[in-house]
C-alpha cells in the first residue's frame, strides 16, 4: 500500500471530510430572496397586536431566516454529517433557552390577563 493510498484512506474515515460543493449564485439570489420576504414578513406582523404572542412570531421568524443562513450561506447542509450533528446541538440549546426565557416571560403577568 502506498503511502497516498494510505492517506487518503484515513481522509475517507475521518467524520470531518466530505465533497467540495459549489454553490451557484441562482441559490444565493433565492435564499436573499427568502431572507427578505421573511423581513418584510416580520415588520408586517410588528404592526399586528397579537398580546403576549408578538415575541414569539418575531422569535419563530428569525429562526427560519437563521436556519436558512445556516444551511446555505454557511455551507452546513452540503458539510459532514458530524458538522450538521454540532449545529443542530447548538441549534437545540438556543432553542430550549429561548423557550424558558418566553416561559418566564408570559408567567409574569399570568394573573393581570
Amino acid at each position: 500500500m502506498s503511502e497516498e493510498t494510505h492517506a487518503q484512506e484515513i481522509l475517507d474515515t475521518e467524520p470531518t471530510h466530505h465533497e467540495e460543493h459549489i454553490v451557484g449564485p441562482r441559490v444565493y439570489g433565492i435564499i436573499f430572496g427568502l431572507l427578505m420576504l421573511f423581513t418584510a414578513i416580520t415588520v408586517g406582523a410588528s404592526y399586528i397586536d397579537m398580546y403576549a404572542f408578538n415575541a414569539v412570531v418575531a422569535l419563530a421568524i428569525a429562526c427560519i431566516k437563521a436556519v436558512l443562513v445556516i444551511l446555505f450561506f454557511m455551507h452546513v447542509k452540503y458539510s459532514s454529517r458530524l458538522t450538521k450533528l454540532t449545529v443542530a446541538a447548538g441549534f437545540f440549546t438556543f432553542v430550549v433557552l429561548i423557550t424558558m426565557t418566553m416561559t418566564d416571560y408570559i408567567s409574569r403577568a399570568w394573573g393581570l390577563w
